[in-house]
């Protein structure tokens, strides 16, 4: 067998949507930052920003950056922050997320995906043992992949599965030679699921393991003053390890990882996609910096996000269409037929004005579909409302994908 033969074996959806170059893929979107853009020329709402509170075009944001580019370049500083890549400001954004999410201490990672399943790797060895959820974000399950020691899925969402595996781990796990390290999303991101943190939370009472939340859609969102899941439910001294991006409600790049000052301390010297690549740009630490001053400021964003989706949300479920089980801004629109059908809805979607995206296998399970919505902060009453519209239209269109799939009674 050659390259290009095995290649052959491995095509999935995805890569058969390289015929749609331009039209699924590698899309341009022109203008502002916002939530009508325009793409070839034709203006549209756009569904498919993970900007939640709308802080990715903010002007003290972009001026931030701004200033500091003019004054050291756009990648600055030169190198890898354990030599010569840091600066004051590094310090002062992760003393700052120090301060808002209640930890010991905090560390900035470059770029969100390698950043986290390179923490992984960091805190595993061949003695320890990986618990996951299966519908884990990439990041984790590519962190679980490179693990050198055991490791166990379990059913997503189901604790009395992750129990059992806890305890069919703990049948050969070796306490005095390594942990046992449990891994799930605070929210998973095409569905828009929380993970059942205080349900978690209460196997730690049983059983002894290090629990770890990547949150990373829930930061910024959920949480009495925006702290994430942990705090939603009311589990943040139960988390060991706290990740999230600036990817998403802070509309930038980067992430950071919260944990206690001695975890933190050996991370800094043992996360090898930071030992070994640049440090976060200033222009990008400067941004983030303002937005989370933004954040805190301006809680009436984080109102407005809910408002919105609320709204949205209402009115898909009184059209009858299947929104799954999502507690969140981020709304899957389930397509309940053939991946050609949900191509048909993608487009006549697009063909109404409305731009957002079509997800399939490998994103999610095999033989499904998705087109996922996301509501933000900057999406205003009519934008919903023409929106809503345009789906009712469709609703008639195509009511077979659009619709509840019905339950046959045995």
């Amino acid at each position: 067998m050659d390259l290009l033969q095995k290649l052959e074996k491995r095509i999935t959806v995805l890569q058969q949507y390289n015929a749609y170059r331009g039209e699924l893929h590698h899309l341009e979107l022109n203008g502002k930052v916002s939530n009508r853009m325009m793409f070839n020329e034709k203006e549209y709402i756009i569904w498919c920003l993970n900007d939640y509170l709308g802080l990715m075009d903010h002007p003290e944001s972009i001026k931030a950056a701004t200033e500091v580019t003019e004054l050291y370049g756009p990648s600055y500083p030169h190198s890898v922050r354990l030599t010569i890549g840091h600066t004051a400001a590094h310090d002062k954004l992760e003393a700052s997320l120090k301060s808002l999410m209640g930890k010991e201490d905090t560390m900035l990672v470059n770029l969100g995906y390698q950043g986290f399943f390179s923490i992984i790797d960091a805190l595993t060895d061949r003695h320890d043992t990986i618990i996951y959820d299966q519908k884990c974000h990439a990041c984790l399950i590519d962190g679980v992949r490179i693990h050198n020691g055991r490791k166990f899925a379990f059913k997503h969402n189901n604790v009395n599965h992750l129990e059992t595996q806890i305890q069919r781990a703990l049948k050969t796990h070796d306490p005095k030679q390594g942990i046992i390290l449990v891994l799930v999303d605070g929210l998973y991101s095409m569905h828009g699921e929380l993970a059942p943190l205080d349900e978690i939370a209460q196997l730690k009472e049983k059983y002894n393991f290090t629990f770890l939340v990547d949150d990373s859609h829930g930061f910024g969102v959920f949480g009495k003053n925006g702290k994430g899941s942990p705090e939603h439910f009311g589990v943040e001294d139960d988390v060991d390890i706290f990740l999230s991006t600036f990817t998403k409600s802070f509309g930038n790049l980067g992430g950071f990882v919260a944990a206690k000052k001695e975890v933190i301390d050996y991370l800094r010297f043992a996360v090898r996609s930071q030992i070994f690549s640049r440090t976060l740009p200033l222009p990008m630490v400067a941004s983030v910096q303002k937005n989370l001053e933004i954040f805190l400021a301006e809680p009436e964003r984080r109102e407005r996000l809910w408002k919105n989706t609320n709204r949205f949300k209402d009115g898909l479920n009184n059209l009858g269409i299947d929104i799954g089980s999502s507690v969140s801004p981020i709304v899957p629109v389930k397509i309940n037929g053939t991946h050609q059908e949900g191509l048909d809805v993608y487009f006549a979607l697009r063909e109404l004005g409305i731009f957002s995206y079509i997800v399939a296998y490998p994103v999610v399970e095999k033989g499904s579909c998705l087109i996922r919505m996301v509501c933000t902060y900057n999406h205003t009453e009519a934008d919903i409302d023409q929106t809503l519209e345009a789906f009712k239209t469709l609703k008639s269109k195509y009511p077979n994908p659009l619709s509840i799939p019905t339950k046959i009674s045995v």
